[in-house]
């Protein structure tokens, strides 16, 4: 999430960790729904990272980012399917696209990326994979703002 000097000491969105993976969870499933695709939950991984200003500061206040992904085994021919079907029902539901691409090759594979503009969770779906050495799957991401655990006092810059 971009933040501007103004307001970069706005209070951050409170979420434990295990509720973010949650949500994550949920938010992919619900994607795969609306393209009416079977996810493979055993491929599921949710990875943190420490939230980095524009000026490379790191607060040590517990503030986190989540990028959590899962594959779908939907085969390469329905790509450009499921991501047109995505761009179409999340732009009605306040979502903004910021990338798009149906798949043409395995050089230049489906891509779509959109933000809510509530609240700058950005979620995403994209051909993985070569296709000579490893599957090519379709990965349905989400990636939070920066968020901060309950309970704590949020530094300050």
């Amino acid at each position: 999430m971009s933040r501007s000097d103004d307001d970069r000491n706005d209070p951050l969105p409170r979420v434990d960790k295990d509720a973010a993976v949650k949500q994550a969870e949920d938010y992919t499933a619900y994607m795969a729904r609306i393209a009416d695709v079977e996810l493979t939950p055993s491929t599921a991984e949710a990875n943190f990272e420490a939230c980095v200003g524009k000026d490379d500061e790191v607060a040590q206040d517990g503030r986190y980012s989540l990028f959590y992904y899962v594959y779908s085994d939907v085969p390469v021919t329905e790509h450009s399917r499921v991501v047109r079907t995505l761009r179409g029902e999340l732009t009605e539901q306040g979502y903004e696209v910021t990338s798009y691409r149906e798949f043409q090759s395995a050089y230049k594979p489906a891509v779509f990326s959109a933000r809510n503009k509530k609240t700058s969770y950005r979620v995403m779906a994209d051909t993985v994979g070569s296709g000579k050495d490893k599957p090519q799957r379709l990965s349905f991401s989400v990636r939070t703002p920066c968020l901060l655990p309950p309970g704590v006092t949020q530094q300050q810059f």
